[in-house]
């Protein structure tokens, strides 16, 4: 089963508002840019990449919770992040049922953390190949 199809079936079988929070966070990710890739990792989680990781999205008993990696590194002027405070890397956005999350906002969060990814990419030393310098 491709990742896709995974979280499919992850949000099919969260037969309350989970599922339906999850389905819409889904498509508003999507939509931030064409090239994002759904991934299934860590045993069973959905995670959105482009260049490494964005975000990956759990369905908690009482919370859908949307963790960026690099949370801490990124802006939020639209204050999101309600979660994560307290460490140095991630951030969280935990969202109850009855909450409504800003689709535009979040959008822009995922496309400053695709900046971020490129960034940092782009800083990262070339990996030698083993040729050796000609004389």
């Amino acid at each position: 089963m491709s990742p896709s199809e995974q979280i499919d079936q992850l949000i099919a079988g969260l037969t309350d508002w989970r599922g339906e929070t999850l389905a819409g966070i889904r498509k508003t990710i999507l939509a931030a840019n064409p090239d994002i890739v759904e991934e299934w990792k860590w045993m069973g989680s959905p995670v959105w990449c482009l260049d490494g990781n964005i975000l990956v999205g759990n369905a908690h008993e009482d919370k859908v919770k949307l963790t960026f990696s690099h949370g801490a590194s990124l802006p939020d002027p639209d204050k999101l992040f309600n979660n994560g405070f307290g460490g140095k890397v991630w951030r969280a956005i935990d969202i109850f049922e009855g909450d409504k999350l800003d689709e535009d906002a979040l959008k822009e969060l995922v496309r400053a953390t695709i900046d971020y990814n490129q960034a940092k990419k782009k800083t990262k030393a070339p990996v030698a190949t083993g040729a050796k310098p000609q004389k």
